[in-house]
Formats: structure tokens, C-alpha cells, sequence
């Protein structure tokens, strides 16, 4: 029977060796390929989504809007440039219907969407691993620390405070982005794979 470890200390973090998504990365700069992405996605039964915004630095500074949305399969992932196309219906259509979307910390993806589009994302089926990951015992709220507890890899944050809206994005900026989403599809499908073998013990959430 496998057992998680609640927590992971920095230290220990730090020495892990890093992990990136493994499949292939999809930059979407327009609305066909947007709809092509959506055809394929809505083939899918659960996938890993994730946003990234460009930080703002100075105090008072206007918010940005939510520049990439990354929406991941096991095999591909693709990165939607919103500043490009904004939310076309058929993507907010894929976003609210009944394809699962795992991600972490969901009400601050949903917050930056909903500047973007009107629509209530949260009508879809969508599952939050800060939710989801307490029943395995796992005390840890961040993506990168989840997933040290799980795999025993780590997840670069080097890119995460860089420009997201630039033209165009580094290879380093694809890699951070795509393992982002794909690392919350992951992490779900790894531990539900344990629990339909019975080989984890479910811990019951008060």
C-alpha cells in the first residue's frame, strides 16, 4: 500500500531533478488553429489546464489580462494565445462542457478568465487538486510541491514572473507552461490509477 509523505521541505525540494513535459507543444496563434485544438481536445476524457499572465512589477500597476491558456492531453499540449483571438464561443463551449479540467487553485484561473470572457467557467466540470489531493493524505498546496511529494521530481519556476505576452515565447517559457497543465493531468490520472488497483489508502476529508 503506498503512502505519500504530508509535506516536502525546501531543502529536499531543491535537490530533486527536474521534470518537463514530455509530449509535444502546440503554440496556437489563431482561430483556426484554435478550433482544430478544440476538435481534438473535446476527444479527449480529462485533460490538464493551466493560465499565465505577464507580472506586473510596480505598485498600482493596471493587472494584465490573462495572456496563455494551456490546456494539456498526455501526448500534446496547447498553449492558446488569448492576446491573439481573446475567447472564441467554441473555446469557452469546450471550457463549460463535460470533458474533465483538472487544475490547481482553480478560482484564480477562473478570476483571470472571467476578465477575458463573461462566461461562469465554473459550470463546467472542472476538479482542483488543492481539493483533490488531501484524500492521498498530501498537505501541500502548490503544483510544485504536490508533485515532489508524488514523483519525487521537481518543476522549474524560473520562468514563471517572465513576459507572457511576448512575441514570441522562448522554448524555456513553452516547456514552464506546458508542464504546468500537463503536470495537473498527471498527478490526477497517476492517482487514480492508484486507487482504481487499491493500492492507496483514501483518507476521508472533514
Amino acid at each position: 500500500m503506498i503512502a505519500f509523505s504530508p509535506k516536502i521541505d525546501r531543502e529536499k525540494l531543491a535537490g530533486l531533478p527536474k521534470v518537463d513535459f514530455p509530449g509535444r507543444i502546440v503554440i496556437v496563434n489563431t482561430l483556426q488553429g484554435a478550433r482544430l485544438a478544440v476538435n481534438y481536445l473535446n476527444t479527449q476524457d480529462v485533460v490538464g489546464v493551466d493560465t499565465e499572465t505577464r507580472p506586473s512589477f510596480r505598485k498600482g500597476m493596471k493587472k494584465h489580462k490573462v495572456a496563455l491558456l494551456q490546456i494539456a492531453s498526455a501526448d500534446v499540449c496547447f498553449l492558446f494565445r488569448l492576446t491573439h483571438f481573446d475567447i472564441p464561443d467554441f473555446l469557452e463551449d469546450f471550457l463549460q462542457n463535460q470533458v474533465l479540467k483538472v487544475g490547481l487553485s482553480l478560482k484564480d484561473d477562473f478570476d483571470s478568465i472571467r476578465h477575458r470572457n463573461s462566461g461562469d467557467l465554473a459550470k463546467g466540470n472542472w476538479l482542483d487538486l488543492q481539493d483533490y489531493v488531501p484524500h492521498f493524505g498530501i498537505e501541500e498546496k502548490s503544483l510544485q510541491k504536490i508533485y515532489a511529494v508524488i514523483f519525487g521530481k521537481k518543476i522549474s519556476k524560473a520562468q514563471r514572473l517572465t513576459n507572457w505576452e511576448a512575441e514570441p515565447l522562448t522554448f524555456s517559457q513553452q516547456c514552464y507552461a506546458a508542464t504546468d497543465a500537463w503536470a495537473c493531468l498527471h498527478i490526477y490520472q497517476y492517482l487514480e490509477d492508484l486507487k482504481k488497483k487499491n493500492e492507496i489508502k483514501i483518507c476521508g476529508i472533514q
